[in-house]
């Protein structure tokens, strides 16, 4: 399996970038998948989640609004839409497959090697 994420960089605060993951390996519509995100001295934190079918998807309240996460099975690849970025927002982004259960999202076995993204004020 190998996940690999792409679309990080640096952009000023307001911004936009969209990240992409794919996934190859497995059967990529049969997992929930989510972006997760770990700045500098911080805690990882979980930014987003979607379900098998897409109709399903969470956000963490710092990003709602401003972030889409959205899914192509046809592509083996989930996407990330950030708009309106911030500063805080800057972190080493992962991709994962997920357990997303009762709107609670979890990583589960499947990661990708990070994107980094710079947002500078």
């Amino acid at each position: 399996v190998q996940v690999v994420e792409s679309g990080g960089g640096s952009v000023q605060a307001g911004g936009s970038l969209r990240l992409s993951c794919t996934a190859t390996g497995l059967t990529f519509g049969r997992y929930a998948w989510g972006w997760f995100r770990q700045a500098a001295g911080k805690e990882r934190e979980g930014v987003s989640c979607i379900g098998w079918s897409s109709t399903n998807t969470s956000y963490a309240d710092s990003v709602k609004g401003r972030f889409t996460i959205s899914r192509d099975n046809s592509k083996n690849t989930v996407y990330l839409q950030m708009n309106s970025l911030k500063p805080d927002d800057a972190a080493t982004y992962y991709c994962a497959s997920s357990n997303f259960l009762a709107n609670t999202c979890t990583p589960s076995k499947y990661w990708g090697q990070g994107t980094q993204v710079t947002v500078s004020s």
